[in-house]
């Protein structure tokens, strides 16, 4: 061990309290680089190896029926390798001791036994029903979960009319469900919706369709343009009902995990960033500091030859010090983290396993960012150092400036008491590291937020959409479009106190080169418990033949409000027609479009019929009104609305609070780091000066508040601008989130601001009783006889 070495080591010891609290902000930032990249990396493997593991289909079709004979032209369609027909089909499901109303997906299988060619089902116990049964179905996986049901549990299932008793045979899930949310909702609801498969003979049977299918999955051939295929395949389906085809980036459960894996991506980029910006400007602080102090050092050790580069990797050897430490304690609390948070993944998203590991890549991207923090923060700090002769550098350097403030040159010097002016002409004379110091409290403010920021958008979004814009009880869907006298006999039913028709219908929007795929619903005049709202709340009425668009849906089509947009019906008789856009509605979840319903039935041609209804309902009669629904067989679904919300906060309630507190956790730690050391680096600077002051006969509590007043005084200054940035990383977060499933609101409560400024001042507060501490334990004799 060379003379360096041995000097490095004794000053990273000297420093020891400093190079932690540095080192815990670089932990920090690697912890949230490598929680968010292991657990992308481990994502991305699962979903390669269970699509294909279940041969997840390339391209789906669904259609109102189609007999078998039509296969044959299907296969032949330049593109597609393999087509799978099925029957897809909606049911309401009676589970005992449950009454609250279960809707269920059911996808048939082959019936002669055995798995699909596409979108195999992955059992995870029991078997897949026998070729000849009509009673046995496999269940999805995590509906048995929230249930508690087990392999030879049986349910009633009334399937189009029809009720039977099935026996659960199998437990399982399929690369085509991971993400299992009810049609039209965005979030899971485990105990309310489930899928089953079952043989397609018996569906054939319950659904009328002997030798027909209403679903077809594809494999493309490599190379295949999936909207080349689609073209093709609607065009040969439009006559059976064929609502158009669509590839993975429209399934319902690839885009949401899509959506969730590009979130990850974001929070790689953005958090680690902060953190280790902060950490660099510590690192800078404390070196230049360091230099500061060593200055006749570095100019004996220039002087018996020692160059700038031995000098440079010298320090530079110890920062890289600080930060391979924050570098493992990263590693260890990042790969716990993300272990952690690809169970919660695994929880929403239902991969039936999870390949999580700690890639080398994960480990090499920490460790690196770590250093390159570190070096580039002490670089800065160096350059000052290398630029001094060795005969300048052992001369003590050139006392500050100590004159009056601008505050006091302005004649404020009356208000301010001998501590607070010490205290400004401190900062004035060194405003860079005001500056930084400023901006590193700031951060841990807006890190802190940034926590809080996701429950209240989520928060927003629920009552925006399910508290003003939906104020039913109850959405009943049916089998498929039924007269409009229908809700008639809905609303005369025990309990029902409202009853509103609805009709939903899929579309293609199109506006020059832009297209896009959703649905169109169609409102009555007058509607109360569903409406579309605009950006002030306001409830807003389509007007004419003209259609409603939500927000995302004008920035995607590149429309503004008196453009025509042409609206292509998958449904019925397929009519094209351009319409007017006459206004945009304001929506957190989903994008779709609204028109009056008589408008709408106009538009498709097909008389006046609905395709649903929202209830309100009499407070206690739910129950009574469920079992009603449930007899009559023209009711594909029921769905509960505050049941949606419960589900909601029982599957990502506890996800969104450990969040908030790993943030605010993390948003401590930058501002420990921040505050300690700027108080340390001043203690050390003003030890000489704190020290003849207490031997002038001033007490600790007096000395104490001269430097840790200048603290005070930072972090009070650096709140607002804490709360200002947090919003807008709340914001550059909320713009990186956006997509057509859903938009996240920039809305942060008084809660969230207060939060964030209470933890900075109790934060702020331990560091400020630590270095305290070491003020009450000042050495006078020895402080006084240091040179400086």
């Amino acid at each position: 061990m060379n003379a360096l070495t041995r000097k490095g080591l004794r000053d990273l010891w000297h420093m020891r309290a400093q190079a932690l609290a540095i080192a815990l902000v670089i932990a920090g930032g690697v912890a949230t680089l490598v929680m968010s990249q292991s657990t992308l990396e481990s994502l991305t493997t699962t979903r390669a190896l269970f699509y294909q593991e279940g041969a997840l289909a390339d391209l789906w079709a669904p259609l109102k029926r189609a007999p078998d004979t039509l296969l044959a032209q299907l296969k032949a369609i330049p593109g597609v390798q393999a087509v799978q027909p099925r029957l897809l089909a909606a049911a309401t499901l009676g589970v005992a001791g449950f009454d609250e109303p279960a809707r269920g997906e059911v996808v048939s299988l082959p019936s002669e036994g055995g798995q699909p060619l596409l979108n195999r089902v992955h059992l995870t116990s029991g078997r897949l029903p026998g070729p000849d049964a009509e009673d046995e179905v496999v269940l999805g996986e995590a509906f048995a979960q929230a249930h508690g049901l087990r392999v030879g549990a049986s349910l009633q299932m009334i399937l189009r009319g029809h009720a039977s008793r099935v026996r659960v045979v199998g437990i399982g899930t399929s690369p085509e469900y991971v993400y299992q949310s009810p049609p039209g909702a965005i979030f899971p609801d485990f105990r309310r919706y489930a899928v089953l498969w079952m043989n397609r003979h018996a569906m054939e049977k319950a659904l009328n369709m002997d030798g027909a299918f209403d679903n077809l999955a594809f494999r493309l051939q490599p190379g295949a343009r999936p909207a080349a295929v689609a073209m093709q395949v609607d065009a040969l389906l439009a006559r059976y009902g064929g609502v158009g085809a669509y590839d993975r980036h429209e399934q319902t459960s690839a885009r949401f995990l899509e959506e969730e894996m590009r979130q990850l991506r974001t929070m790689a980029t953005m958090f680690p960033a902060i953190f280790l910006g902060v950490a660099a400007f510590l690192v800078h602080v404390v070196l230049m500091r360091l230099l500061g102090t060593q200055r006749e050092q570095i100019g004996v050790l220039k002087a018996f030859g020692y160059g700038n580069r031995v000098l440079a990797g010298h320090y530079l050897g110890m920062a890289a010090w600080i930060a391979l430490g924050g570098a493992l304690l990263g590693l260890l609390v990042g790969a716990a983290l993300g272990r952690w948070l690809a169970h919660v993944y695994q929880e929403i998203y239902r991969f039936p396993f999870l390949a999580y590991r700690l890639s080398m890549r994960a480990i090499g991207l920490g460790v690196g960012v770590s250093l390159a923090a570190a070096a580039g923060g002490a670089l800065m700090a160096l350059r000052a150092a290398a630029a001094l002769p060795p005969a300048e550098a052992m001369r003590a350097p050139a006392p500050g400036h100590y004159g009056p403030t601008l505050l006091e040159r302005l004649g404020f010097q009356r208000y301010l008491s001998p501590a607070a002016r010490l205290a400004l002409r401190d900062l004035e004379r060194q405003p860079a590291r005001a500056l930084f110091t400023l901006a590193g409290l700031a951060m841990a403010c807006a890190v802190m937020m940034v926590g809080r920021f996701q429950g209240d958008a989520v928060e927003n979004m629920m009552n925006v959409q399910l508290g003003i814009a939906q104020t039913h009880d109850i959405e009943v869907s049916f089998v498929e479009p039924l007269p409009r006298r229908t809700v008639f006999e809905l609303a005369a039913l025990p309990g029902v106190r409202e009853a509103e028709p609805l009709r939903s219908a899929p579309v293609r929007l199109i506006n020059g080169l832009h297209s896009y795929r959703t649905t169109i619903e169609g409102v009555p005049s007058g509607a109360r418990l569903r409406r579309p709202i605009d950006a002030r709340l306001r409830p807003v009425r389509p007007a004419g033949d003209g259609v409603l668009l939500t927000g995302y849906l004008q920035q995607m089509l590149d429309l503004k409000a008196g453009d025509r947009v042409v609206v292509q019906a998958l449904e019925g008789h397929r009519r094209r027609r351009a319409v007017p856009v006459t206004g945009f509605v304001y929506e957190t979840i989903g994008a779709r479009g609204y028109m009056d319903l008589e408008a709408l039935n106009r538009l498709l041609g097909d008389g006046d019929v609905v395709s649903g209804a929202v209830l309100g309902v009499i407070p206690g009669a739910g129950p009574d009104v469920y079992r009603r629904l449930d007899r009559r067989p023209w009711v594909a679904g029921v769905a509960s609305r505050l049941a949606s919300v419960r589900s909601f906060y029982a599957t990502m309630g506890e996800s969104l609070l450990v969040f908030t507190m790993v943030a605010a956790i993390l948003g401590a730690v930058i501002n420990f780091g921040v505050v300690y050391n700027a108080a340390r680096i001043s203690l050390s600077e003003r030890g000489r000066e704190l020290a003849s002051l207490r031997v002038l006969g001033m007490t600790r509590g007096e000395v104490g508040a001269l430097l840790l007043g200048q603290l005070g005084l930072l972090v009070a200054v650096a709140l607002p601008f804490g709360l200002a940035a947090g919003w807008l990383l709340c914001w550059v977060m909320a713009l990186g989130f956006q997509s057509e499933l859903f938009r996240i609101p920039v809305q942060l409560t008084t809660a969230t601001y207060a939060f964030a400024a209470l933890t900075v001042i109790v934060a702020s507060a331990l560091s400020a009783l630590l270095v305290y501490r070491r003020i009450a334990r000042l050495d006078l004799v020895a402080v006084l006889k240091t040179r400086e």
